[in-house]
């Protein structure tokens, strides 16, 4: 009986324990956080904390978001979970300088007003009915702003970059400075064969409105430091100062977006009438060399699977184009910032880039080749006519090429020396951060856009995604290093599939029997119509007692489908809150009474053995 006493006290004081416990973690760990999913991701990375860190004045941020119309959408509702819980852990590391208002905007509400102040989008659940609001307005002291019209579900894995990106644009918001040195008329030029002027490529023109441009010159021998990114575009025999000067520019911190060509067909320049064809190559030999990567020289990648149909003039039938290639999705790099949002991308005669052996940077691959491609010898386009021949004589080596990379990690100088009277610059660096393309074509107009002219106004319609790279890739450089160390994460949401399965179910029946209810409201008001015809006007919308009598047999009937509409809705419902149900018991009720059953268990084992 003692012994039962004992216990009994024993339990009383582990259930006070258990709930003094509980009362000092609410009041004294409330900011205490364990996270234990498989890709951490309530866990803000090291370069969101130094963003937050590097915040000099208070941001105040607005999280629109419907909870009370979405509460049919669980998809949506887990993601804004995320959302939510991501931008409290902002708050948490941020202190003071960060002010979060979460906000449903009701309809017809002050805060959806406020919402639509902002410029967020938002999105109706159906014809006639409400909006529901899922985007993130930031201001920062100065009252300029910056929005997320709306939280994308099929972006997920950029959570953190879209936010931190944010942040930052409100900490900096002045226009980064893009420094641009071309061996192209991009920016407007003179077509010697035409003998006109040719106006700015358009993605300069797309480019221009979200960057500062400042135009570099070829010999130029210092990138000055108010430039963020360095823009290169079929850089041509560049003198060494320039080349220097580029190499110092990327060891100081300086980010390079380069674009080179083993044969630039947008390099009209190197094509003179009557004269031989001049060399149209462009290579960065001795930095690639120094950064762990090189051009492969004098071949163009040709690609069996991605080939273009490209037109041979009028009453000729289009052939496909090995050398011009159509790149779908699968071609680019799901994980990076720069190409994970875009559908497809064109380039022409592209070379391939290759990693060195004993890099110590990283070569990452955005764009790469089919399996059934291979390497065409350059001069072979010098004279093409018939680009089919490419096609016949395509014998795919199974290897997949890289077009385009990313490059970043520790490297040395290219020129550990220094050059002729500049002796005494950087020799080497902790990180770069350079993205380079094989290819010049792909910015050319004629490879991603039509453009129209309306009254005196350029007006781009694009039909391929060159342009968003450019500026993908451009906005990703432009950001601190903190920013561009922050990369996709996972995805957060976890289906439901015995869920979606009972609903996919449900939903077939459902639209089955409004089919059926459609198909005999149409016969039976084509029966109607035909009773009711009549010779005489007078009496045409008189109800005979043949009419009547449809009549009612359609209402019987109506109302005998509508509740087996009824019954299927409901039945869907109660099978999901049946199945909620059961899940609520297992993890509320089942798993606590187990492992307390497991505990006494445990408890009665000790007892006896030691009894």
């Amino acid at each position: 009986m003692k012994k039962l006493m004992v216990s009994g006290a024993g339990l009383v004081l582990i259930a006070l324990a258990f709930l003094a416990f509980n009362l000092f973690a609410s009041l004294s760990l409330t900011g205490a956080r364990l996270d234990l999913t498989e890709q951490k991701l309530y866990t803000i990375s090291s370069g969101t904390r130094q963003i937050l860190a590097e915040l000099e004045q208070p941001v105040e941020l607005n999280f629109f978001y419907s909870d009370a119309a979405s509460k049919d959408l669980p998809a949506l509702r887990t993601y804004a979970k995320r959302v939510e819980e991501m931008l409290k852990a902002y708050q948490r590391e941020a202190g003071d300088r960060l002010k979060l208002n979460i906000i449903d905007p009701v309809p017809f509400s002050a805060d959806e007003d406020k919402a639509a102040e902002f410029g967020l989008q938002g999105i109706p659940l159906r014809q006639g009915g409400d909006s529901i609001y899922f985007g993130l307005a930031g201001k920062n002291a100065e009252g300029q702003t910056q929005v997320i019209p709306f939280f994308a579900l099929d972006q997920e894995e950029f959570l953190e970059y879209e936010l931190s990106r944010l942040l930052q644009s409100l900490a900096k918001p002045e226009r980064p400075v893009v420094g641009v040195l071309s061996g192209l008329q991009i920016n407007g030029g003179f077509d010697m064969q035409a003998r006109q002027p040719t106006p700015p490529w358009m993605v300069m023109e797309e480019i221009r409105q979200l960057f500062q441009l400042e135009r570099l010159k070829a010999d130029v021998d210092l990138i000055p430091e108010r430039v963020s990114v360095l823009l290169l575009v079929h850089p041509k025999n560049l003198p060494q100062q320039t080349l220097y000067a580029i190499d110092q520019f990327v060891l100081r911190g300086g980010k390079l977006l380069a674009f080179v060509d083993p044969f630039s067909e947008a390099d009209t320049q190197a094509e003179m009438p009557g004269e031989m064809m001049l060399d149209k190559s462009s290579d960065l030999e001795p930095l690639f060399k120094a950064w762990g990567l090189r051009l492969v020289p004098d071949q163009v990648l040709g690609d069996g699977a991605y080939a273009m149909s490209v037109s041979m003039g009028q009453d000729q039938r289009p052939v496909r184009h090995a050398a011009w290639l159509s790149l779908p999705k699968g071609a680019l790099d799901a994980d990076d910032i720069s190409t994970a949002a875009l559908e497809s991308l064109t380039v022409a005669s592209a070379g391939m880039l290759e990693p060195l052996e004993g890099a110590k940077t990283r070569f990452i691959p955005l764009i790469q080749s089919s399996q059934y491609a291979m390497p065409f010898d350059v001069k072979r386009f010098a004279m093409l006519q018939n680009p089919e021949e490419l096609i016949r004589e395509l014998q795919p080596s199974g290897a997949r090429y890289s077009i385009a990379a990313r490059i970043d990690g520790p490297a040395p100088s290219a020129y550990p020396d220094g050059i002729e009277g500049r002796k005494d610059g950087l020799k080497q660096a902790d990180n770069i951060n350079v993205i380079v393309v094989a290819d010049t074509d792909l910015l050319s107009d004629r490879m991603w856009v039509q453009v129209q002219d309306f009254f005196g106004q350029r007006i781009p319609q694009p039909w391929a995604d060159n342009a968003g790279f450019a500026i993908n890739a451009l906005d990703n450089l432009a950001g601190s290093e903190a920013l561009i160390s922050v990369r996709s994460r996972g995805r957060f949401s976890r289906p439901f599939e015995v869920v979606e399965s009972i609903q996919r179910e449900a939903e077939a029946r459902f639209r089955e029997k409004e089919q059926t209810l459609q198909a005999r409201l149409a016969e039976t008001e084509q029966k109607l119509a035909a009773l009711q015809r009549s010779d005489d006007p007078s009496k045409a919308l008189e109800l005979t007692p043949e009419q009547q009598t449809t009549l009612r047999q359609f209402l019987q009937e109506k109302l005998k489908i509508r509740k087996e509409l009824r019954e299927v809705r409901y039945q869907l419902n109660a099978d999901i809150e049946a199945l909620g149900g059961t899940l609520k018991f297992v993890n509320i009720a089942l798993m606590p009474l187990l492992l307390t059953l497991g505990v006494l268990a445990l408890w009665l084992w000790r007892r006896r053995k030691h009894g």
